[in-house]
């Protein structure tokens, strides 16, 4: 995951990227609330409790980007609730996370009204609850627009001894997810490609998601994406 992998890199874990995107998605159809209890609208959040897999997983970085940079909602005045550590060690939850009781589930406290919105990992098919960004498809593109890049998720990531030690199988890697991909027809005919693969292609996505992190505070400073790829590609 992009933000792991940048957390990680920050605390000097020797890792180094391949250009190659696994799983892209766009994020905003992945904050809900339950349309039943009452109705929300972005800015409507301050005050509010979100709940959410960890503070620093990926979709988690993108969404709050979302609400912050593009509908002006102030981060500080949510309640956040999560029930995870930090996926990388050493990294401590800002004071405005909590903890989720042992036992409870995201969407069993969103119905309840304990949260009033939760971020999810996937769709969840229920009949009130509803994507917090009214025609999602439609912020997803005006985003896309806006920022000439992709909310990219996970990449391939290697160690950085690898690079040094085994260039010849980082390079055959790499030419296996090239010819997969080609195989699988990727991306479709007209389609956005959500598995860009080379540095020049992955630049301007590895610069937004490196800015959004770092204007997060997850990691300590920002990171030139060149810095971040095996060098043997």
């Amino acid at each position: 995951a992009i933000v792991t992998f940048l957390m990680a890199k920050d605390r000097g874990v020797p890792l180094s990227l391949l250009p190659v995107v696994l799983l892209a998605r766009f994020q905003q159809p992945y904050i809900v609330y339950d349309a039943n209890r009452r109705t929300l609208e972005p800015r409507d959040l301050e005050g509010c409790r979100i709940g959410m897999r960890s503070w620093t997983v990926t979709t988690a970085v993108w969404i709050r980007s979302i609400l912050a940079d593009d509908y002006g909602v102030d981060l500080d005045r949510i309640s956040w609730v999560t029930f995870e550590d930090a996926h990388v060690a050493g990294f401590a939850d800002p004071p405005r996370v909590e903890r989720a009781r042992p036992g409870q589930d995201l969407i069993a406290m969103l119905k309840a009204g304990d949260i009033d919105a939760a971020i999810v990992g996937a769709p969840i098919d229920h009949p009130t609850i509803v994507p917090l960004l009214p025609s999602p498809a439609d912020a997803a593109a005006a985003w896309q627009r806006k920022y000439g890049a992709i909310q990219v998720n996970h990449l391939l990531a290697v160690r950085s001894e690898i690079c040094s030690a085994q260039p010849d199988t980082v390079r055959e890697v790499y030419r296996l997810l090239l010819e997969s991909k080609r195989a699988a027809g990727l991306p479709q005919s007209g389609a956005v490609d959500l598995n860009p693969i080379g540095l020049e292609v992955n630049r301007r996505n590895l610069e937004v998601a490196v800015d959004k992190t770092y204007r997060q505070g997850l990691i300590s400073r920002p990171m030139s994406v060149d810095s971040l790829i095996c060098d043997v590609i």
